[in-house]
């Protein structure tokens, strides 16, 4: 390894970064783990991440173009599974990865089911444990939204466990950080703020195309909001009114509900400007993203919100709800708008606005992409790096909720 270079180890036992975006589980935490895990690489570090077999068919290991390694460890069936049966899985692939473990400078955690099973590795071995959380559970009392199911038993106690315990949180979002020491009682000294990039060579603008679509990506789940852009779509002027695109696949907690959605827009008289696309690939992500109207976000709750990022890069002005760390992907006024209200009609006037003054809508979107070009993936990987180097006392020293 080149002098300096670090050995890590990135953990991400429920989902894959190999998983295809917008189906089942997989998403924006599969998007990040994958690029930022490439640009480690590229700044000469060695990588490794293991991660759940969800096929009998994985190899035990995989080596990427980018020299990163992932490692396949069974851990219950070889066959997908939903996100809260991953509980189950917390101690069989903490075992898969006792027996895999090497002389690793950082173990990096994703996700609390990651961090349960390695957190107590790292300590037994004597190295720094980083967590992320890319999805915090929602406070106790919290009224659940339709069709949404109540929290594993172990989350909230793990999460936690693993503010409290970890040398580092790295969160994605100040939003996110204020959380992890608010409601989850980390030490602020500890917590670092590094938000994802994005690749501005993939999302990127298309000039010459005629923009004509409304675009919502997001795993088909309650929390992501699909219905309030139905709704809101359907309270749109009909002469006004585009097409509403939605790219993505029920997670897997949530089969049909598709269905449900093609049932409310079928109700609200708007099923004809509906149009469900499935998980598709990156590039043609990009492709609707650059040649949409508008981005839609209106999502319940989002640490980040890359989606956001990413219809930035290309150009495209976001509508977006003010949950998390969206008001940090979406510069109210400036790249997009916030909708702080779940109002379909606010939601409405908003789409409307866009649709009727195009010239705010391309200069939200000019400054969407210049705000996009500052935030690569190799910038994040910088980020991370300097927080392991803090860990490990060979960096400039850094205070916490930088």
């Amino acid at each position: 390894m080149p002098s300096g270079a670090l050995r890590l180890a990135l953990i991400s036992l429920h989902t894959s970064p190999l998983a295809d975006v917008g189906s089942g589980d997989a998403g924006g935490m599969n998007v990040m783990l994958r690029h930022s895990a490439d640009a480690l690489a590229g700044l000469g570090h060695q990588v490794e991440i293991f991660t759940r077999r969800a096929a009998a068919d994985l190899p035990d290991r995989l080596e990427l173009p980018s020299g990163v390694v992932v490692h396949h460890l069974t851990a219950g069936p070889p066959a997908p599974a939903g996100k809260r049966e991953h509980e189950d899985f917390i101690a069989p692939f903490g075992a898969a990865l006792a027996a895999q473990w090497s002389d690793w400078d950082i173990v990096h955690s994703h996700h609390w089911f990651s961090g349960m099973a390695a957190q107590p590795l790292a300590v037994d071995h004597g190295r720094p444990h980083v967590q992320t959380y890319h999805s915090i559970a929602a406070p106790n009392g919290r009224p659940l939204g339709e069709g949404e199911p109540p929290e594993g038993p172990g989350r909230i106690d793990g999460e936690r466990h693993l503010a409290k315990t970890s040398d580092a949180v790295l969160a994605v979002s100040h939003a996110e950080a204020a959380t992890v020491t608010g409601r989850l009682g980390a030490d602020g000294e500890r917590v670092f703020v590094v938000p994802p990039g994005v690749d501005v060579e993939l999302f990127h603008p298309i000039e010459g195309e005629p923009r004509s679509t409304l675009v919502l990506a997001a795993r088909l789940e309650p929390l992501k909001g699909v219905d309030l852009a139905i709704r809101a779509l359907a309270l749109l002027p009909a002469q006004i009114r585009p097409d509403l695109h939605v790219l993505g696949a029920p997670s897997g907690a949530y089969p049909g509900y598709d269905e449900e959605l093609r049932a409310l827009a079928a109700e609200l008289g708007v099923a004809s400007r509906l149009q469900f696309n499935g998980a598709v690939a990156r590039a043609r992500l990009a492709r609707c993203f650059a040649t949409a109207r508008a981005v839609l976000v209106p999502s319940h709750s989002e640490s980040y919100g890359l989606t956001a990022l990413e219809a930035s890069a290309c150009g495209v002005p976001v509508i977006a709800s003010g949950a998390g760390g969206l008001r940090e992907a979406v510069h109210d006024g400036v790249t997009g708008l916030i909708v702080p209200s779940r109002d379909p009609q606010h939601w409405a006037d908003a789409i409307a606005g866009m649709l009727t003054d195009p010239d705010r809508a391309a200069a939200l979107g000019q400054q969407g992409r210049e705000l996009a070009l500052r935030r690569t993936w190799r910038a994040t990987a910088q980020g991370w790096e300097r927080v392991y180097r803090r860990l490990l006392g060979a960096g400039t020293p850094t205070t916490g909720l930088g």
